[in-house]
Parts: C-alpha cells; structure tokens; sequence
C-alpha cells in the first residue's frame, strides 16, 4: 500500500457563547480554528490527522502541502516511525518545533490512524491496550479575566459532571472564585500562558497557595527557561506544569533533568505526533514525572490524545477545552459525560469528521 495524497483542510468552529466572550491568544474569540490532515492510500483506507492550527495553521498548512506532503507521497504508510525519523532529520535545519513539526504531527496521525485501520483494532489497542473504557476528562475553562464569569463557568463545568477544573486567568480574585464555587475537594489547576519573571512568578505562587492549586501551568515567560521554573517549582509551593510549548521529546528530557516539573504536557497535534508522544510518555516514566497531555483540540488530534492515554499503565486526566459549538465534525465523540470520556472502539481513532459538516465548516 502506498500514499496517494496528503491534504490539508481548514474548518472554523464558531462556538456558542452566552455569557462573557473568552480571550485566546491575548484578543476575545468566538470561534476556534482546525487544522486537519488527510492521507489517503492506494488501498482505499484514509486517515486522518490534526495539526496544531489556532492562529498559526497557515504556516503549519504551507510546510504540509509544499514539503512534509509530497516527500510522503509514495511511501509506505506502515513505515511510521522511518516517516517521521526522516522527517525530523530534513527539518533539523528549520528547527525541530514550530509549524514544521506541527505540519509532522498531523501527518503521523494521519499514519497511526491508518495503522488500526489496517489492523481493523482502535489505536489504543496498537499502543499497548488499555483497561479502561473511558478517562476522566477536566474542564478547561478560556480566560474571562472577570471573577464573575470564572465563578459562572466554573459552576457550569461542575454541573455537568466535571470534577477537575483549569483555569487561564493570571489573577488572584479569579481563581479564588472558582475555589469559592468549587469548594475543597475539587482539584483546580491554573494555567498562566507564560507572563511573569521567574521572581514575580514565585510572588504570584505564594499568593495563590492558600487557594490549594494542583498545578501551576507555565508561570515563566520564557517557556524555555527550565532554571527558573525549577525554581519556581522549588520555591512557590506549588507543583508545576508545562511542555505544550515543547517540541521532541529532547526538549521533555532536559525538563526533567532539571526538575522543573511536577506534571509533563506534550501536545500530539504540536510535538511531531502520537510516535513522538510515546517517546516522552516513556521518558516520563523512567523519569517518574507524570504524562498529562495538552488537548486544546477538538478533532483527530483530541482523540489521539484520549487513545496515547488510554494507553499508559496509570490514569491520566483529558483535557477537554470548555467550548460549546453548534456543529463539530466528530459529533459526540469529542463530548464528555458525568466527567469522564469515552475511549473511541472504533478501528484506528475510532471516528472519522463527518464529510456533512467539513464541507459545512470548512473555509479553506
């Protein structure tokens, strides 16, 4: 078998909104951006992928379609790990993070996704099997920067079964008030996007920790600076989270060496995909750092996610971003219920986006 094409689609999910507009990527959002990756093969079989795609798809589109895609073409879709091997040695030069490694994310999805297709077995089987039928799932609130809306959300999120909770906010008065909804049983993570010096982060630690936070996501701009998380981790009294922004395991592996965190969070649709992902979930063991992945996807990407988890020998949460959209391509597979979600059954990722709703959502 062999591949006969790599495309690229572009869909815009507008989200359902009725209370305050969310902030993503330092500007309000009312609507999400995918980024998806078919291969098909000679053999009739398809995969699908998902590259990292808010903000950034058109360059991560443009290193798929003019590069990664046609150096594809012709090869042996089971020679996955030789795919993304090579790949990784060609884009070296570029750099191994950003959009190129982004652009080999969706295509290794895209091959894992074929693999148990071929194998006619879920991916969690290929990855190892698992026990579990579904995962627990937190609830990834956006960032209001209004204690009232985080109060609101947060409620919601614990009505409809969620009983582990994220925030984006960067303020005290915010997070306190989903402790003050949450209550103290219900674990409340916050996650800063990366705004303080490596001394304000440590300040902002020691204030937040009479709130009993279970991690604290990328307090230190810049991402790569692992001295001063470690420090913080050391320092601020509260465990730490990162790698979302991090690309290869390489970069994991230096995290950890230098102790700068609690918790690892590789993003398959960001890190070179479900080979690289195994890669750091290997590591982390050997390292005892536990593997949460990043997920603020909603399509292939989310469910490689929940299938690398599903895989691991220990229980791993799923993040599932709190968005609400009138029409999404993987319908209820993407939905969680009483706070847990479901582990697709189904060969490969177990669901493919509805060809109704691409054409409907698709802008490019």
């Amino acid at each position: 078998m062999k591949i006969t094409r790599v495309q690229t689609l572009v869909l815009n999910l507008p989200m359902l909104i009725d209370g305050a507009t969310p902030m993503l990527g330092g500007r309000p959002r009312t609507s999400i951006d995918m980024l998806l990756v078919r291969v098909d093969t000679d053999g009739g079989i398809t995969g699908w992928g998902e590259a990292f795609g808010h903000r950034i798809f058109p360059a991560t589109r443009a290193a798929i379609d003019t590069l990664l895609g046609p150096m594809c073409v012709g090869r042996d879709p089971s020679q996955i790990t030789a795919i993304n091997d090579e790949s990784q040695r060609l884009l070296h030069g570029i750099g191994r993070n950003g959009p190129a490694i982004y652009a080999l994310s969706g295509i290794d999805i895209a091959l894992w996704d074929i693999a148990g297709k071929v194998a006619g077995a879920p991916l969690y089987r290929l990855l190892g099997g698992s026990p579990r039928a579904d995962l627990p799932a937190y609830a990834s609130l956006l960032r209001y920067g209004a204690a009232d809306a985080v109060a609101r959300y947060t409620e919601q999120a614990l009505a409809r079964g969620y009983r582990l909770i994220k925030l984006h906010e960067i303020t005290v008065p915010e997070v306190k008030a989903a402790r003050d909804v949450a209550g103290a049983g219900v674990p409340i993570m916050v996650d800063t996007n990366c705004p303080w010096t490596v001394a304000q982060a440590i300040e902002m630690a020691r204030r937040l920790a009479p709130l009993d936070l279970h991690w604290l996501e990328e307090p230190v701009w810049p991402p790569e600076n692992l001295a001063g998380l470690a420090e913080v981790r050391a320092r601020g009294g509260i465990a730490t989270a990162a790698g979302e922004n991090y690309g290869t395991v390489w970069e994991f592996r230096r995290a950890f060496e230098a102790g700068a965190i609690t918790y690892a969070q590789p993003s398959v649709t960001k890190i070179g995909g479900v080979t690289e992902m195994r890669r750091v979930m290997t590591l982390g063991e050997a390292f005892g750092v536990q593997v949460v992945p990043h997920s603020a996807y909603f399509g292939p990407g989310l469910l490689a996610s929940i299938h690398c988890i599903a895989a691991m020998a220990t229980e791993s949460p799923v993040e599932r971003f709190y968005c609400d959209f009138a029409d999404n391509p993987l319908g209820e597979a993407i939905h969680p219920k009483g706070g847990r979600i479901a582990v697709p059954q189904g060969p490969g990722l177990g669901v493919d986006p509805d060809p109704r709703l691409l054409e409907k959502l698709r802008t490019g």
